[in-house]
């Protein structure tokens, strides 16, 4: 049991968290807005292909996560031109948006790669490990927070970040008067479509970023459907930390957690079924004992609202 539960334990929800943090960041700006983006997953999986094929042509890390971020943008603004100009519906919407990139990174993996299943190529360089300096040195809190790679540390100081932006500044309340009552925000010059689709984009920076994390960080590889609908958890964390930064922070965690408690389990004997629906089954629980109803209502009336 002292195997189980030791420090390494926490690098690990550090590092399987960090994919879940930063697309339900991107999904708690879409709820500030009035957007309840079930597309994460989509754009989640887009990042992580788009990240690995850049890295297979240019051989450059650096130059793969941009690509990887200017791709998802553009999948993302597909979704915030259905939703914000066509007012389709947003759960629709989201679920075409998932269902279409499986699609389009399937036949890609096919058509460029001329693999199926999934793309792995030995030469190709993941994501580095970052030694903090002085944190390194530190006995026991060294080998927890230092070693992750840059986009770990990255999703912390947006978390941070978008905190500070959404509670001080004025930008940010422009966010929520939009998600809270579009027609009153209007009413005092905000341009609401802006603030929508500037949502949308950084929702899909984050969830690139996020995808790129699962494909060039945890391993250096591409599989289909590689997500495992984790944009979904990662809703759920959105919605239980109320579109909080703070609040999907330790959402995040508690699901980090939890996959990476089913990881351990796998070396102690346990059917690998079992362990690959806990993360899921965690979620489901953790829906029923944190319910929150009047974030289910809000995101209803957003949703209505903006019809």
């Amino acid at each position: 049991m002292s195997s189980l539960f030791d420090l390494s334990l926490i690098d690990s929800t550090l590092r399987m968290m960090a994919p879940l943090l930063l697309a339900g960041l991107g999904g708690a700006i879409c709820a500030r807005v009035g957007i309840f983006n079930v597309g994460l997953d989509g754009l989640m999986l887009m990042g992580a292909f788009i990240g690995v094929a850049a890295n297979a042509f240019t051989n450059n890390i650096w130059l793969s996560i941009l690509i990887a971020v200017v791709g998802t943008i553009l999948f993302s603004l597909l979704f915030g031109y259905m939703v914000i100009h066509l007012q389709a519906n947003m759960i629709v919407t989201g679920i075409a948006i998932n269902f279409l990139s499986i699609g389009v990174t399937t036949f890609a993996l096919r058509t460029i790669f001329d693999v199926q299943g999934a793309y792995y190529n030995n030469e190709m360089v993941g994501l580095p490990t970052w030694k903090i300096p002085v944190i390194d040195d530190i006995p026991l809190l060294g080998n927890l927070l230092s070693g992750q790679s840059p986009i770990v540390y990255l999703g912390i100081l947006i978390t941070i970040a978008m905190y500070i932006f959404l509670k001080k500044s004025v930008l940010g309340s422009h966010f929520d008067a939009v998600g809270i009552n579009p027609v009153a925000a209007k009413s005092q010059g905000i341009k609401i479509k802006k603030i929508q689709y500037q949502a949308v984009i950084i929702s899909g920076i984050l969830c690139a970023l996020g995808g790129v994390q699962l494909s060039l960080g945890q391993v250096t590889m591409f599989s289909e459907n590689m997500t495992g609908g984790r944009g979904f958890i990662a809703l759920v964390a959105t919605m239980l930390g109320q579109s909080n930064p703070i609040g999907v922070f330790l959402s995040s965690g508690l699901f980090g957690f939890t996959e990476a408690i089913s990881i351990r389990f796998q070396g102690l004997n346990i059917p690998t079924n079992f362990t690959l629906m806990l993360p899921y089954v965690i979620t489901i629980l953790a829906m029923f004992v944190f319910k929150d109803r009047t974030q289910l209502n809000a995101m209803k009336n957003s949703q209505g609202s903006s019809r």
